[in-house]
Order: C-alpha cells, then structure tokens, then sequence
C-alpha cells in the first residue's frame, strides 16, 4: 500500500515537472516569436512600410507585452506615425522595463527634440551620456546641443559640444558643430582657432574644411580660403563638399 501511495505521488511530481517544463518551452516560444516579429516589424518599418510592421509589431506586443524591446519599437512606429501620446506611452513603458537601457534613452531624447520637448529631450540626452552602458557618450552630448541649436539656445549648444568634445577630444561632429555655431554667430576668429586645432591634428573631414573656407572668405584671407579649397578637392575629390565650393564661388556670401 505504501509503496503504491509513493508511486502515485511520484507521478504527480513527474507530471508537474513535465507540465512545468512544458509550460516553460511555450512561453519561450512566445518570446522568441515576439522577438522575431519586433525584428520584422523595424525592418518594415525602415522600408516606409508602416501598416505591415504595425501588424508585426501588435502581434510582439501580444507575444511578449513585458519586452521593452517591443515597446521601443513600437514608439518608433508611433513616431513615424504622427501619434504623439501612444509614441510617448510606448517610450516611457520601455524605459520603465530597461531604465538603463542606453539606446532607449538616446531615441526618446530624439523623439522629444523632433516634438519640441527641448528641455526633456536634452535632460534625457544627459542620461544617456552619464549612463556607464552607454558606449558613445560624445554623440549623445552632441545630439543635446544640435536640439539647443535648433532651439536657438546657442549659448548651452555651444556647452553641449564642448562636453562632447571634452569626452571624446578627436570627435569631429562636434568639433564642426561649435565652430559652425561660432561661425554662424560672427566668432570668425573663435571659429578659425577651432578649425586650425582640429585640422592640426589630422582630424579633418569634408565638412571642416569646406567651413574653413567659409570663415577664411568672410575673414578676407584669400590665400588661405585657396589653401582649404585645395585641400579639400585633393583629400575628398568625391564629396558633396567639394562640389559644394562650385556654388560657393558664385555665392561668396
């Protein structure tokens, strides 16, 4: 008698643990069904196809709704879709379930610079930049001073690029980016000392050299706008920029 009450008890367990494993294996599945849709879902959503990856992207949601993952993704198609409030829901419920999440931080900055929301996109930008996992806290200093720029806020643009600068001192972006704000606000001779520093260690790109030319025009130096020119049409014979110093000698203002 005793040993069939251990037997049945023993099949209980069994059945418990298969039941349980069992249950186990159909959840990851939903989970990893809900992966694959949010991966298609961005992917149409790259292609402009919005109703298709809306379509993937409700079918994550029901799979995985605890996937920040597939919430981000959904904030992006919100976005892209002109919904303000179920892009900022979807946002903060990502955030909510991955609030060290770098990458979400960094797309919400952005969303929130693209509807105005300067302040909020700018403190979230910070985040991001002061978050350990984040990898490229320069970009994300920079993007916080193109949404000051944009703002008309020059003065806390111009501290933006200089953390980005002060973190990352070879980034290039940024360093365009404050000599082009000096530029721009009449700062010829902060904007050329900018310019030279940069371009003095090797760290020239297209765009720095077409604005070196653009500030050693507005400053009345001809031989060493030429200079810049040369430089750039030899070193980047291809670029937009250098193609761009055709129109600029029909419109030296």
């Amino acid at each position: 008698m005793r040993k069939s009450i251990l037997a049945a008890m023993g099949a209980v367990l069994l059945a418990a643990v298969l039941g349980g494993c069992a249950n186990q294996q159909a959840v990851q599945r939903r989970h990893d069904a809900a992966a694959y849709n949010t991966e298609l879902g961005i992917a149409y959503l790259e292609r402009g196809q919005l109703a298709v990856s809306q379509t993937k992207l409700d079918l994550a949601l029901k799979e995985n709704p605890r996937d920040p993952d597939v919430h981000s993704a959904r904030a992006l198609l919100f976005a892209r879709l002109r919904e303000p409030q179920e892009a900022d829901k979807e946002f903060r419920e990502a955030l909510r379930l991955a609030p060290k999440n770098p990458a979400f931080q960094n797309n919400y900055a952005v969303y929130l610079c693209s509807v105005g929301r300067v302040d909020e996109g700018v403190q979230t930008f910070v985040k991001a930049a002061q978050n350990p996992l984040y990898m490229t806290p320069a970009v994300a200093y920079e993007n916080a001073g193109v949404c000051l720029r944009g703002a008309h806020r020059d003065t806390q643009a111009a501290q933006m690029f200089r953390n980005a600068l002060a973190v990352q001192a070879n980034f290039p972006q940024a360093a365009w980016e404050l000599a082009d704000l000096d530029f721009s606000d009449g700062r010829l001779a902060q904007a050329r000392q900018e310019i030279d520093a940069f371009i003095a260690a090797d760290q020239e790109t297209p765009d720095l050299l077409l604005l070196a030319v653009k500030v050693t025009r507005a400053q009345k130096d001809p031989l060493d706008a030429e200079l810049y020119a040369r430089r750039l049409q030899l070193d980047f014979p291809n670029s937009a920029q250098a193609r761009a110093l055709a129109d600029l000698g029909r419109n030296p203002g």
